[in-house]
């Protein structure tokens, strides 16, 4: 299989950093398979908990931040490869907070559904 450019430009960073990268990357990907899984359960097993309207958009919050999350993965992991390569700050990553925001709201409305919508 033929390498992107952007594996070719540079130079080949040491074989450790490019492995914990790696391992990195798989860590968004569990995280986000969690998260999807999360998101199913809720869907079918929390069937008892009204308004249903509510659980539903929920589990759809789990399931759209599980794709954002298989989506940052490869992006966070390919713009870490970049920076290594040119000998360049890593960058920033939106990740984090939109992990940290989006399962503090569900939190919370699960939180709120448990307290008051539980019949």
């Amino acid at each position: 299989m033929k390498k992107p450019q952007w594996q070719l430009d540079g130079k080949e960073p040491d074989y450790r950093f490019t492995l914990a990268n790696e391992r990195t990357f798989l860590a968004w990907i569990r995280t986000a398979l969690a998260v999807l899984a999360g998101g199913v359960a809720l869907d079918q097993f929390a069937g008892h908990m009204a308004p249903k309207q509510l659980l539903v958009g929920i589990a759809v919050a789990l399931t759209l931040l599980a794709c954002l999350l298989a989506g940052n993965a490869y992006f966070r992991w390919r713009g870490n490869e970049i920076a290594m390569r040119h000998s360049a700050p890593l960058p920033a990553t939106v990740g984090i907070p939109t992990v940290s925001a989006t399962l503090s709201g569900v939190a919370l409305a699960l939180t709120v559904l448990l307290l008051f919508g539980a019949r």
